[in-house]
């Protein structure tokens, strides 16, 4: 099994909640632009802006902003620090977050997010969720076309 996939199964996701779980497998299906690869969060997580409201974040920030109500980047990104210490700890290996962060921030955005959802679901299924699989579509206005003169 991938590195990214043992330390997601046993380190990360028991320390995400089946909210943020949730909320995180539907941006992934509907491809939110929320979600953001390369950093934690932005704004990035600097002690001038910690209170500034979050507008983006990694997969383990969306978690803790959609799904447990976290809204400020101060708020998210200690989340996101206490996640990794405790998946540390499970997994018996310092930075053992760095084969799944490395993984998401390397991979084209589409197989990430086919990957990613593919073991979110997985979780979600071992904790008896049933989860809606289909995208939520957006509807369009139909715009009233002026009369030819």
């Amino acid at each position: 099994m991938d590195n990214w996939r043992t330390i997601w199964r046993e380190g990360l996701a028991p320390s995400l909640s089946t909210t943020g779980l949730l909320a995180l497998h539907d941006a992934l299906l509907n491809d939110d632009q929320r979600i953001i690869q390369g950093a934690t969060t932005s704004p990035p997580p600097l002690r001038t802006v910690r209170h500034w409201p979050i507008e983006a974040s990694c997969a383990i920030g969306f978690c803790a902003w959609q799904g447990e109500g976290l809204d400020t980047t101060g708020e998210v990104e200690d989340f996101f620090t206490q996640t990794c210490r405790e998946a540390e700890a499970r997994m018996g290996q310092k930075a053992a977050c760095r084969w799944f962060l490395n993984w998401f921030d390397d991979t084209p955005r589409e197989k990430m997010r086919r990957e990613l959802r593919s073991e979110v679901l997985r979780v979600l299924h071992q904790r008896g969720t049933v989860v809606e699989q289909q995208p939520k579509r957006v509807r369009k206005e139909k715009v009233s076309q002026p009369a030819a003169v």
